[in-house]
């Protein structure tokens, strides 16, 4: 893992500081690194225009000194209002060395750029009525907003908003790795664009990651549609939907998609389309995946459909309506690898399923889910987490919104069944899939629909050949 794509929690990320400290550096170092690395950032989005660095007591007070500093030393015009009087070493030695005005709260002023350095990633506590007020006004006087590390006011392991009313940022600049909140809803939306400034941290045996660009390798001079790997995907009472997603997997590297429906109405002439009874055909020693659920329905039809799926060796997506369906006697027996995509109400019905409370935070549910079950797990939505039965864990980063509309999510599983079916693992083809699909919707216009999001894959792969 590259350790600038590691997302640590609070906890771990003071272990990981304090492991650098006993190598050698000071809390006072990293902080230099950290608000310096920060300061470029904030540079590009204010240059000469004023800049307030709002700096709370701690050390999260203690970067924004050393942001002032960076910017002053600049040319750049830079004052600090302190909401107090520093309450570390740190934070004092970096106001000691801070050559610019300090203004007490109270102060009135206006700017192109705040820089809110109130609290960071340990607040554990809703601000003070007094903190809120003072954010707020800071917030409405100046065009743009910065937050440093995480937005004051935002839990960094659950992404929960701590207050109501809290400004929202135009960027926010994460100092030494990852937290969960830059990835997790509501807090990720209140953060506008996030950026890393990486500060030497080690990696961390465990981290979850972000989800980035994979590597995808062409198909070798010699490779034929069944080497590049076959997928089925099971149709059911719906058949658009099973189309949909059969579409999108055509684009996505399998070299034969094949789709088993009691009908070839509306099928593209390109998409091979067997019309037999499923449990005569399925089992095909070609295949190298399935994909059932899109338009499954939830009739006795579709419980047999989907037994006769999860009774075929090899790696299986699960999805929509037969994530409803499953139950743990479903994948009782089976030995190969299993991928399921819920959205949270589907999550919660597997929750339920499995016997599990659904408490705690969306990657803790997610990874206990995985753990029961045995699955890989895709929690999606606007805060997409993926969760393997090992522990392993990876959070995409913020899609467009537009895909808030019918049909992408057949989609996603049509692009991670065609990952697995090229023979990657089923955590690999379940980030890769989900990295894809977020590059299609980037590709696409505004509004789109699911069929244009479906062909807007093969540009996704493009990209990463």
């Amino acid at each position: 893992m590259a350790h600038t794509d590691q997302i640590l929690t609070v906890a771990r990320m003071r272990e990981a500081e304090d492991l650098l400290i006993a190598q050698g550096s000071s809390v006072d170092a990293l902080m230099q690194v950290a608000g310096r690395g920060a300061a470029q950032w904030v540079w590009r989005m204010a240059g000469r225009h004023k800049v307030t660095v709002l700096c709370g007591p701690g050390n999260n007070g203690g970067d924004g000194y050393v942001i002032a500093e960076a910017i002053r030393e600049r040319g750049g015009h830079a004052v600090v209002v302190a909401a107090g009087e520093p309450g570390t070493d740190a934070c004092r030695n970096a106001r000691a060395l801070f050559g610019g005005h300090v203004l007490g709260p109270d102060a009135e002023v206006q700017g192109e750029v705040l820089v809110d350095c109130l609290f960071g990633s340990g607040l554990k506590r809703p601000l003070s009525a007094y903190h809120g007020a003072l954010l707020t006004r800071l917030a409405q006087a100046h065009r743009r907003c910065i937050a440093i590390d995480v937005p004051s006011g935002v839990q960094a392991d659950s992404g929960m908003l701590l207050g109501d009313g809290l400004p929202e940022c135009d960027l926010t600049i994460a100092l030494g790795a990852w937290k969960f909140a830059h990835f997790l809803m509501p807090a990720s939306a209140h953060m506008g664009m996030v950026r890393l400034v990486p500060i030497g941290v080690s990696a961390v045996d465990g981290a979850a990651r972000v989800i980035g660009r994979p590597v995808i390798r062409a198909p070798a001079a010699d490779s034929h549609k069944y080497r590049r790997g076959l997928l089925a995907v099971v149709g059911g009472a719906m058949p658009g939907a099973a189309i949909l997603a059969a579409i999108a997997a055509q684009g996505a590297g399998a070299g034969y998609v094949k789709l088993f429906a009691d009908s070839k109405r509306n099928a593209p002439a390109d998409l091979v389309v067997d019309t037999g009874p499923l449990a005569e055909v399925l089992v095909d020693d070609r295949s190298s995946a399935v994909l059932i659920g899109p338009g499954l329905g939830r009739d006795a039809a579709a419980r047999g459909r989907l037994a006769a799926a999860l009774a075929d060796p090899v790696l299986a997506v699960v999805d929509a309506d037969a994530l409803v369906l499953l139950s743990p006697r479903h994948l009782a027996e089976r030995t190969v690898p299993a991928i399921a995509t819920p959205h949270e109400g589907e999550l919660v019905a597997l929750e339920r399923a499995f016997d599990l409370g659904g408490s705690g935070t969306r990657p803790e549910r997610a990874l206990a889910l995985a753990k029961a079950s045995g699955m890989v797990v895709v929690a999606k939505g606007p805060d997409t987490v993926v969760a393997a039965p090992d522990g392993r864990l990876a959070c995409a980063p913020r899609a467009s919104s537009w895909l808030s509309t019918a049909g992408t999510g057949d989609v996603l599983a049509g692009v991670i069944a065609s990952r697995a079916a090229t023979g990657l693992g089923a955590f690999e083809a379940a980030c890769e899939g989900v990295w894809l699909h977020g590059e299609a919707a980037r590709q696409c216009p505004p509004a789109f629909t699911a069929g244009q999001l479906a062909q807007a894959v093969p540009g996704a792969l493009a990209g990463c050949l």
